[in-house]
Parts: structure tokens; sequence; C-alpha cells
């Protein structure tokens, strides 16, 4: 029981850290806006990004900080035998976080192994395109429709994730996984 409290605690950690990141790198671009001089409380939460440039550079960190923290909670702390939440899991309910304090979207997508949830299959033409051209070796996937900006990231999925999404597996091929991360921008982007 102390063992799941800590690793409870250092996941918290962890994702605090991701969002604080978040958070100083939307603010830094607010600020960087001629016609902004100082960032208001809610200004993240409630316009859209100004750029697709500086989406696309949110999103990057986003995902190099949930992939990272992924990786690092399922291979250092994660044990199936012991009946915790998968870290993938515990991640959604920061994602619940951010889309409703930033009005971001994360999405998780199967790309070339098993999905462990149906809602995890690719359902769009964006989100098929997207799976395709990962599963071909490209390391994102991007566009923007309906003034949305979206990112869909290669996540490697390792030993220990195999376990699970390829429990037959006969080789040691590479595979992965894909974050979606969804955030507004301007209309005329």
């Amino acid at each position: 029981m102390v063992f799941r409290a800590s690793v409870s605690k250092l996941i918290c950690l962890l994702l605090s850290v991701a969002m604080v990141a978040f958070v100083a790198v939307s603010w830094a671009l607010v600020e960087a806006d001629d016609h902004v001089q100082t960032p208001k409380a809610n200004t993240v939460a409630t316009q859209a990004h100004a750029s697709k440039a500086e989406a696309r550079r949110q999103a990057e960190l986003l995902h190099t900080s949930f992939a990272g923290t992924l990786s690092a909670i399922h291979h250092e702390y994660y044990r199936s035998d012991q009946g915790m939440t998968i870290p993938a899991v515990t991640l959604k309910s920061v994602f619940r976080d951010l889309e409703r304090n930033h009005k971001l979207e994360f999405r998780w997508l199967a790309i070339n192994a098993q999905a462990m949830n149906v809602d995890h299959q690719p359902k769009s033409d964006f989100e098929k395109e997207a799976a395709k051209s990962i599963a071909a070796g490209a390391d994102q996937f991007e566009g923007v429709e309906e003034g949305v900006y979206r990112r869909v990231g290669a996540i490697a999925l390792q030993s220990e994730c195999l376990k699970c999404h390829l429990p037959n597996r006969t080789s040691n091929k590479n595979r992965l996984a894909g974050l979606m991360i969804s955030i507004p921008i301007q209309a005329n982007e």
C-alpha cells in the first residue's frame, strides 16, 4: 500500500511538471503577441491559439511530456501483478483536466498493436491517415480542419506494454501507439 501511494505521488508530481511547462509556454506565446502585454489568468482557457506554429510547438511539448511520463512510470513503477491502474489510463484524468481548463483534446490511437480499448481505434479519415503514416515510419502526422490543429505523435510501446498489446508476438519489431492532441487555432490559419 505504501508503494502504491508513493507511485501515485510521483505520477502527480511528474504530470504537474508537464502541465506547468505547458502553461509557461502558453503564457510566453501570449506575451510574445504584439497586442498583449501580460497574460490574463484565463487567456489560454478562453481564446483560440494565435497560430498554427504556436499550436504545433505546444502540441510537441505536450507530446514529449506525456510520452516521457508514460514511459518512466510504466518502466519504473507500474507492476501488472499489483492491480494498479495502467499509466495510459491514469493520464486520461490529466487529459480531462486539460480539456476542461484549456480547451484541448487528447486521444490515444492504436497504430500497429492491439487496442486495449475500442475507443482507441482510428475513426475519422484524419485518424486513419495518421495511423497509416505513423505505422509506415513517420514520427508525427498533423493537419488543420475547422479551426483546430491536430497532431498525432508516435508513442513507442515498450516490452511492458507489449505484454498486453501484443501478447502472442513472434518478433521484436517495434510497435507503436499514437497520441492525438487537438488545439484550437485562429480561423484564418
